[in-house]
C-alpha cells in the first residue's frame, strides 16, 4: 500500500508547537515509507479563518523544512462537492433534516445532565419529514447498535458502542458543512492512508468511521498523538511562554534543533538525544510513540539548540545569525567576517540572540565595562601593563594572530610579570567583559584601530577611578 499522510490545520492562528509536532510525525511517517505528505487548510470556520493565519502556517512549515508533496488544499474551495456527498446521504436515507430549536436542545441537555446521563441528541427528528424550506440542519443517521472498533497506531485497540454516539450534524443551518463530514470526504478524496492527529480528535474518530462505512469508502488507519503539557502539568498554552513556531525563530533557535526537540516529545530511540533529519526519517516509528502526554522542557530545548549551534556548518549559523545581529543595529558587513565570528563564539551561546549579543563587541564599541570583570582586571599595575602592550601592538606591521600573540608575550617578558597581569586587563579592555575566545584571535577580529582605541579608553577608565 502506498503511504499518504496529511497535516490539516485550521487557519485561526499561528502554527503552534503541538501542531508542528503532529505535522512532523506525519511527515516522518510518509518519508520513512516512501510515501507522500499533503498539506490541507481546513478553513470552513469562515468567521475565524484568516489569510494571515494561512501565511503563518505556511511560513512555519517552510522554516521547519517540512516540505509537502501536494497542496495546500483549501476546504472552502470544495463546498459544492461536500454538498453533493450530503445530498447522496439524504437520498439514501443515511442522513435527515432536523429542525429542533436551540431551546429544545438546551433543555434536553440540562435534563440529561441532571439525570447524570451523557448529553447527546435523542434522535427526535429521525422519523419526521422536515421540510427543506424551513430552518434546519442535516444530521447523519448513526447506527443504533453494534460498536466501532479500530486499531489505533499509537494507542492500540479502541472500541466504542454506537449507543454512546449521537446523530452528528453534518451541515449547519447556514448551509456550511461541519468538520466531521469535510475531513472524511477530503481524506478519502486525497487518498490518505494514515490519519495522524492530536488525541483531542479521538472522540471524533468513531463517528467518522461510521461515515466512511455509510459512504462505502475504505477506512484509513488512525494514530492519535498525546497532548503536550507545560511544566506545571497543564496543557501547553501561551502562559507557558512561546508556543508559536515562529516565536522560536525570533528567539534565536535553529529549526533543526526545534525539530529534534519535537520528535523527542513522545518518541525515543535508546539513549540518543541528537538526531539529524535523515536519522529521524530512518528511525521514526509511530508504534514507538508514547501513549501518555509529554512535558515541554525549555532547558532541554536550550541544550539541544546549543549542540546544533556548535555542530552546524558555521556558514549556515552565520546566515541565521545575521538578522539577529541586525536587530542590534549592527551591519555585519562593517566588521570581521561573520562566519569567523561564529567559529570563535559558538561554544559560548545557547541561542542565536545570545550569540549576537556576545559578539556585538567585534563590530562596535561597548557602552560600559562589565563592573565585576573590570574590578577584577583593572587593579594594581593594570594601567601600566595596558600602556606597555599598546606600545608594542601599535608597532606591529601585520595585524595577524601570530604577531599579536608574540607581542603580548614580549610585553609580559619586558614587565617581568605573569601572563595574566597583561592578558586579563587587555581582554577586558577590548571586550568590555563579553565572553571571548583566545586573546590573539579576539584582538585580530576586533581590528587594530578599535583595539588600540579601546585600550586607551581602559587606561583612562582606570586612571579616573584611581584619582577619584
Amino acid at each position: 500500500m502506498n503511504v499518504k499522510t496529511r497535516f490539516a490545520p485550521s487557519p485561526t492562528g499561528y502554527l503552534h508547537v503541538g501542531g508542528a509536532r503532529t505535522a512532523l510525525f506525519s511527515w516522518l511517517h510518509a518519508r520513512r515509507h516512501g510515501g507522500r505528505f499533503v498539506l490541507r487548510i481546513e478553513d470552513t470556520d469562515l468567521e475565524r479563518s484568516t489569510q494571515e493565519s494561512v501565511n503563518a502556517i505556511l511560513e512555519g512549515m517552510t522554516w521547519l523544512g517540512l516540505e509537502y508533496d501536494e497542496g495546500p488544499f483549501y476546504q472552502t474551495h470544495r463546498f459544492e462537492h461536500y454538498d453533493s456527498v450530503i445530498d447522496d446521504l439524504l437520498a439514501r436515507g443515511l442522513a435527515y433534516r432536523c429542525n429542533c430549536s436551540r431551546e429544545r436542545l438546551d433543555t434536553l441537555r440540562e435534563e440529561q445532565m441532571a439525570a447524570k446521563q451523557k448529553p447527546r441528541y435523542d434522535g427526535h427528528c429521525r422519523a419526521l419529514d422536515v421540510s427543506p424550506d424551513e430552518p434546519h440542519v442535516i444530521r447523519f443517521r448513526n447506527p443504533l447498535e453494534g460498536s466501532v472498533v479500530f486499531e489505533d497506531l499509537i494507542r492500540g485497540r479502541i472500541a466504542v458502542a454506537n449507543s454512546e454516539l449521537d446523530d452528528l450534524i453534518i451541515r449547519r443551518s447556514d448551509g456550511a458543512p461541519t468538520y466531521n463530514l469535510t475531513v472524511v470526504v477530503d481524506d478519502h478524496d486525497m487518498g490518505i492512508t494514515q490519519v495522524i492527529r492530536g488525541d483531542d480528535h479521538i472522540n471524533n474518530t468513531p463517528r467518522q468511521i461510521n461515515l466512511y462505512q455509510a459512504l462505502g469508502w475504505e477506512v484509513p488507519h488512525f494514530g492519535h498523538v498525546p497532548m503536550i503539557l507545560g511544566e506545571d502539568g497543564a496543557r501547553l498554552s501561551k502562559r507557558h511562554g512561546a508556543v508559536s513556531v515562529m516565536q522560536y525563530r525570533e528567539q534565536g533557535y535553529l529549526p533543526e534543533a526545534l525539530l529534534n526537540y519535537l520528535v523527542r516529545l513522545g518518541w525515543s530511540h535508546g539513549d540518543q538525544e541528537v538526531f539529524s533529519v535523515d536519522q529521524m526519517i530512518e528511525l521514526f516509528d509511530l508504534s514507538e510513540v508514547n501513549r501518555s502526554p509529554s512535558t515541554f522542557n525549555t532547558e532541554k530545548l536550550n541544550w539541544l539548540n546549543h549542540q546544533y549551534i556548535k555542530q552546524a556548518d558555521p556558514a549556515r549559523v552565520a546566515h541565521l545569525l545575521s538578522p539577529h545581529i541586525g536587530d542590534l543595529g549592527i551591519d555585519p558587513a562593517e566588521g570581521p567576517d561573520l562566519v569567523t565570528v561564529v567559529e570563535a563564539q559558538r561554544e559560548r551561546a545557547t541561542t542565536l540572540i545570545e550569540l549576537a549579543r556576545i559578539s556585538a563587541f567585534y563590530y562596535r564599541d561597548f557602552e560600559d565595562f562589565d563592573v565585576k570583570a573590570a574590578k577584577k582586571a583593572f587593579k594594581g599595575d593594570a594601567a601600566e601593563a595596558l600602556a606597555a602592550v599598546k606600545t608594542h601592538l601599535a608597532e606591529l606591521e601585520s595585524w595577524e594572530r601570530e604577531p599579536i600573540h608574540a607581542c603580548v608575550g614580549a610585553t609580559v617578558d619586558a614587565l617581568g610579570v605573569g601572563f595574566g597581569k597583561v592578558a586579563m586587563p587587555l581582554r577586558i579592555a577590548v571586550t568590555g567583559g563579553a565572553p571571548s575566545p583566545d586573546l590573539d584571535l579576539t584582538l585580530y577580529l576586533v581590528g587594530r584601530e578599535s583595539s588600540l582605541r579601546r585600550i586607551d579608553r581602559a587606561i583612562e577608565h582606570i586612571t579616573s577611578n584611581t584619582q577619584s
